[in-house]
């Protein structure tokens, strides 16, 4: 015969088990977002921050019982957000962006999260330019152009800045510049869906290009999320990896 207290034992046993791995940690954090359309990798649409970003970070938020606010703020602008405590945390980041503003700042970045290209994207008649047939590039405003910045410095290119990346791709579809830098398996995405865009534009590898990671940012008073969230993702990666491939944000990068 079953005892209650064995009885007892036993559905709590079963609760813990249904519930986040750790409820006391459980808390409310503000992430803050890039307010672009950015996707699949991320962005902003409808109102609401979608893509493999989300996926990812809603995955880890549900495993460990937290809520995710998500707050979109202009490229250029997020990371003062972050600085001065706007927000809990950031994404996406890399300490490699807006150098100037992190030195001196405790910023703490998780492990790589989503793989990318940032390239230029030409016209298919253009891919054999090579660099000196590029005279302008255009890129999302607030996005710097790494990439090319010796030649941007000693003025062989000029840089457009454009604040809609649907509109930055037309300029390259129409002649008005001569490439995009932007994250390649982004610009493959939004070009397919463009009247008359499908095939028209192509990623040109032989053009400056870096590959790198997208990250999750906190300063020191969320260093201990940024460390949960590396934990989870190790103990997870199937997890990540799959919600990364279904969505397609690191389409051309193999």
């Amino acid at each position: 015969m079953v005892g209650p207290r064995l009885r007892v034992w036993g559905a709590a046993a079963i609760l813990a088990l249904l519930l986040p791995s750790d409820p006391a940690q459980a808390r409310d954090l503000v992430v803050g977002v890039e307010a672009i359309d950015y996707l699949p990798a991320y962005g902003m649409r409808d109102g609401q921050f979608q893509g493999a970003g989300r996926a990812v970070l809603d995955a880890f938020a549900q495993a460990k019982g937290h809520r995710i606010i998500y707050r979109p703020y202009p490229v250029k602008r997020l990371l003062a957000e972050l600085i001065h405590g706007g927000v809990d945390l950031k994404f996406p980041d890399s300490p490699d962006w807006q150098a100037a503003m992190r030195q001196g700042r405790s910023i703490h970045y998780s492990g790589p999260i989503i793989a990318y290209i940032d390239g230029t994207v030409v016209r298919r008649d253009k891919l054999a330019l090579g660099v000196e047939g590029i005279h302008s590039i255009g890129t999302v405003a607030g996005f710097t152009p790494y990439a090319w910045s010796e030649y941007l410095k000693a003025d062989k290119v000029d840089l457009k800045e454009n604040p809609n990346f649907e509109q930055l791709l037309r300029q390259v579809i129409t002649g008005r510049i001569d490439g995009a830098y932007v994250n390649v398996a982004v610009a493959l995405t939004a070009v397919d869906k463009l009247a008359d865009g499908a095939g028209a534009l192509a990623y040109a590898p032989d053009l400056p290009h870096i590959s790198d990671s997208y990250r999750l940012s906190a300063t020191t008073k969320a260093a201990d999320i940024i460390t949960e969230f590396d934990a989870w993702m190790a103990a997870n990666t199937k997890q990540v990896q799959d919600l990364v491939a279904r969505s397609g944000a690191e389409r051309g990068l193999h």
